[in-house]
């Protein structure tokens, strides 16, 4: 799907274990739940790319690339997956951002625009384009 930068927004959902004391019934509720909301998005036209994560991970850092596990498998933090959408303006990602399912259960939506630009690029006076 062909889509603009500045209509993308990425919705990060933080934190694996929202469903920490639910029942199995509970759980697959929120689930169900959540399928619709997706099919909602996605029959909108608002869907670019959506993934759920696997829980392990590896964390690359430093000059010497220094690889370790992570993230922490469930955690408040973590990021358990993504939408990226296409929406006119922050407010209509935040009104979807909303409707996540999970948010009662402590799941967190953190939305951000897509860049053309590399912000730091921008710092340092070039205009080189996104990856």
């Amino acid at each position: 799907m062909d889509h603009d930068h500045n209509n993308a927004y990425l919705l990060l959902f933080r934190g694996t274990d929202w469903h920490r004391g639910l029942s199995i019934d509970e759980i697959r509720d929120v689930m169900s739940r959540w399928e619709a909301w997706y099919g909602g998005v996605v029959e909108a036209g608002k869907m670019i790319a959506a993934s759920p994560l696997e829980n392990e991970g590896k964390l690359v850092s430093g000059r010497d690339k220094v690889v370790a596990d992570g993230p922490f498998a469930e955690s408040k933090e973590t990021v358990g997956g993504f939408f990226m959408v296409n929406a006119a303006s922050m407010e209509e990602a935040l009104e979807l951002a909303k409707d996540c399912p999970a948010l009662p259960y402590g799941l967190t939506v953190e939305v951000r625009p897509a860049a053309d630009v590399c912000p730091s690029s921008r710092v340092a006076g070039g205009q080189h384009p996104t990856a």
